[in-house]
């Protein structure tokens, strides 16, 4: 089932891209990001509310709390830097060099998590690694 929602993450990621690139142009990408952002977040808590899921807010501990806070920071870098991209690049140049996320997730996940590194996933690494850079060159 978790393929499923990787599989909707990746159509929905794409068609964000493809989406604001047609939204930022003439537009700030730091308000863009804020309207982006602002729209996120209604939009999770939402679903959160709909779900009945709020409850569960204080059962959380200080690590889960500093690590959504950490994460979210990221994220809103990233979603920065993505939409400065956008703005001054090709969105089929730009989209498919941010997944280089991907294998910087594979790289950091066997350093910080500690997770195994099959040969599998290695070799998926270095070729996105090595697409990545054929798309910047």
């Amino acid at each position: 089932m978790w393929w499923i929602y990787a599989l909707l993450s990746a159509v929905f990621a794409a068609l964000t891209a493809i989406l604001a690139k047609v939204g930022i142009s003439g537009v700030n990408t730091d308000l863009a990001t804020a309207i982006r952002t602002t729209v996120v977040l209604v939009l999770a808590w939402g679903i959160a509310l709909f779900k009945g899921e709020i409850s569960a807010i204080g059962s959380m501990t200080r690590v889960n709390w500093l690590f959504l806070t950490l994460s979210g920071a990221a994220t809103g870098l990233s979603w920065i830097c993505y939409f400065k991209a956008l703005q001054l690049g090709k969105v089929s140049q730009v989209a498919p060099i941010d997944k280089l996320s991907v294998a910087l997730v594979i790289i950091f996940s066997v350093i910080f998590l500690k997770e195994p590194l099959t040969v599998k996933h290695g070799i998926a690494a270095c070729l996105i690694i090595g697409g990545s850079l054929m798309m910047i060159l």
